[in-house]
């Protein structure tokens, strides 16, 4: 494949705010009359991205994850008095409905049966080292495609505090990828360099993001302990390593190379878990689609990915 252009789609962490993700990707749809899929040679996504790239590879339209995130959207994350004050303890929410629900989706399809080439981030905190389940687009590539894709879903989107750690895969001790890529984008790109060995001057960057809530950290964070940063210290994490992954693949690639949706919203606008603001995602989707539609339509659209054929199936 050198000399060709390798057009990555690369799809962030977020839970509930997916919607947002998929909603996108179903507009350039029906705005261009297109699948998606046909433009990208890859696909990575971490947690609720990954749930997303393991539909569009297995057949799903965006469309139809919409529909999957709508409607099973209340089950997965239900939260009454309850839940709140167990949160403090546990998970706050059981993995049954979300297992449920997955499976209702993928069914019997492993990754072998995916259409696409797919990279998709876990960790392990057994081992205490990152995990990545991937389909068997190399030849030493031979044991993740084997797996169900609703046990893979599951370990990427095992968000620590609100889900506990899936152990279906090998009786691992898998958790959200999100812990160390929930900006997969460079996960990405070092599969084509380092796997597929696609030169970077080829290689092409779709990233959608899941809404970047625009906060003021409080100056009592400058002396602040455990207590000051319990709230803050996870979504600051967060958003700088997804900074910093922009920041590289930019560099990599060179700023025109690397396209990256993601909305600035205000402050917990969005969370998590926030299922009662769905069509507030969808609306956000329509608008930020609407506007940056032209910028898809010339970088990406053009791009016709050449069939992938796994080695193992």
């Amino acid at each position: 494949m050198v000399g060709q252009r390798f057009q990555i789609l690369s799809l962030d962490g977020g839970g509930i705010k997916g919607l947002f993700s998929a909603a996108v990707l179903s507009a350039i749809e029906e705005d261009l009359e297109t699948n998606i899929i046909d433009h990208f040679d890859l696909i990575t996504g971490t947690s609720t991205g990954g749930i997303i790239a393991l539909g569009l590879a297995s057949g799903l339209s965006p469309r139809e994850i919409v529909e999957f995130y709508t409607s099973k959207g209340p089950e997965i994350f239900y939260s009454n008095r309850r839940t709140k004050w167990r949160h403090w303890l546990r998970n706050k929410y059981s993995e049954d409905p979300l297992k449920a629900a997955l499976k209702s989706c993928f069914k019997d399809k492993r990754i072998a049966d995916c259409s696409k080439r797919v990279v998709i981030p876990s960790y392990n905190i057994g081992e205490d080292d990152v995990y990545l389940f991937r389909t068997p687009h190399a030849t030493r590539l031979r044991r993740d495609w084997k797996v169900p894709l609703w046990k893979v879903a599951l370990a990427t989107s095992a968000a620590p505090t609100y889900f506990p750690c899936s152990r279906h895969v090998d009786k691992l001790r898998l958790i959200d990828g999100g812990v160390w890529a929930n900006n997969p984008t460079m996960v990405g790109i070092v599969e084509a360099y380092g796997t597929l060995d696609i030169p970077l001057k080829d290689i092409r960057v779709f990233s959608v993001g899941t809404s970047d809530a625009v906060t003021h950290r409080k100056q009592n964070l400058d002396t602040g302990g455990l207590l000051k940063w319990a709230k803050t210290a996870t979504d600051v994490i967060m958003r700088g390593q997804s900074i910093g992954v922009n920041n590289q693949a930019s560099f990599l690639l060179g700023k025109e190379n690397v396209e990256r949706w993601n909305p600035s919203v205000a402050s917990e606008e969005f969370s998590l878990d926030g299922v009662k603001k769905a069509d507030d995602l969808i609306g956000k989707a329509s608008h930020v689609s609407r506007q940056c539609m032209p910028n898809f339509h010339e970088k990406f659209f053009p791009h016709q990915a050449l069939k992938y054929e796994p080695h193992y199936k």
